[in-house]
């Protein structure tokens, strides 16, 4: 078992290492930090004395070594374009992008799962063939669009929710948060339906197709036989032996949805981490990019490193498997 961990920790620790280079070779070619910093007006001795403090004319070997120090030790550079240290600036945004992802993982775990196994457990019936159809278009659009919809009905329309920020917020510590005061509660309610419509459609369709084939299997004919009722063989039996997909789902899609709420974050200008790349994109602040990079990568690592601890848990077999080839 220790075996089977520490593979799966060394293969994170070869996934970060790659991405640090090509981080590194993203903000070494992009633009020219001096002139970023000091404008292209500057005095040469100025110009100067700023590449040596960044290190520009050394070699390369020894500027990525420089560049992977300084990340270790939580050393993210400074934003060319705000001029405030590149960490300072990720942790202001984290909270609001986790909320945010966190919100729409709880609602398309919450709604999908559900959806799925009724339209497998009623899968002849007129209601789970609609909701199928349904779950086509739900992933086919794309969360920009959803958005957009959702302000038109609901704030342009209706006026019952804001179309853009994130709301009152509260400070507990070093973390932000809007699940405590009532506008940021209202402000969350349509960018996290928008970044969940997708994933609530991907969650009932995988959901949906892992329940029909467990009903097939020989041990529920023989739960059946036994007289148990139709509850309990679909939810402690069917259901249970369908999580190690959703679970690797679920990894997967709260790491698309920290990395990939951009789109969202800029339609309801939602103070995140996407949009802060954004506007890093904008200004060719490539300290930010590269620590988007970074950060983006040591989430999905952590979070596919942590499925992989709840396939050996929620499966037995997986456990004898990990041991075994270890």
């Amino acid at each position: 078992m220790a075996a089977f961990l520490i593979n799966r920790l060394l293969h994170a620790l070869l996934v970060v290492f790659v991405v640090s280079v090509l981080a590194f070779l993203l903000g070494d070619m992009v633009g020219d930090p001096v002139a970023s910093i000091l404008g292209i007006d500057a005095p040469l001795a100025a110009r100067s004395a700023l590449r040596a403090r960044l290190h520009l004319d050394d070699p390369f070997w020894l500027r990525y070594l420089h560049y992977l120090g300084k990340t270790i030790s939580s050393d993210l550079g400074m934003s060319y374009g705000a001029q405030r240290p590149v960490a300072n600036l990720f942790a202001e945004r984290i909270p609001a992008t986790a909320e945010l992802a966190a919100v729409a993982l709880l609602l398309s775990l919450s709604v999908g799962v559900p959806l799925g196994v009724y339209a497998a457990v009623r899968r002849n019936q007129p209601l789970a063939g609609a909701l199928m159809a349904i779950s086509v278009l739900g992933v086919s659009l794309p969360a920009f669009f959803v958005g957009i919809l959702l302000i038109f009905c609901f704030a342009l329309g209706l006026g019952w929710l804001p179309s853009f920020g994130r709301g009152e917020v509260v400070r507990i510590g070093f973390w932000t948060t809007g699940l405590l005061t009532a506008s940021g509660l209202k402000s969350l309610i349509m960018p996290a339906i928008a970044l969940a419509i997708g994933q609530i459609a991907l969650v009932a369709r995988l959901t949906r197709a892992e329940m029909l084939n467990v009903l097939k299997s020989d041990y529920i004919r023989f739960a059946r036989a036994r007289g148990l009722k139709d509850r309990s063989i679909h939810f402690s039996h069917a259901l249970r032996n369908t999580l190690i997909p959703i679970i690797t789902v679920s990894g997967i899609q709260l790491g698309y949805l920290m990395a990939y709420a951009v789109v969202v974050e800029q339609v309801f200008q939602w103070p995140g981490m996407g949009l802060l790349l954004l506007q890093a994109l904008s200004q060719s602040d490539p300290p930010v990019i590269s620590a988007f990079l970074m950060v983006t990568a040591l989430f999905f690592v952590g979070i596919n490193f942590v499925v992989d601890l709840l396939y050996v848990a929620a499966d037995p077999r997986v456990r004898v498997n990990a041991i075994s080839a270890h």
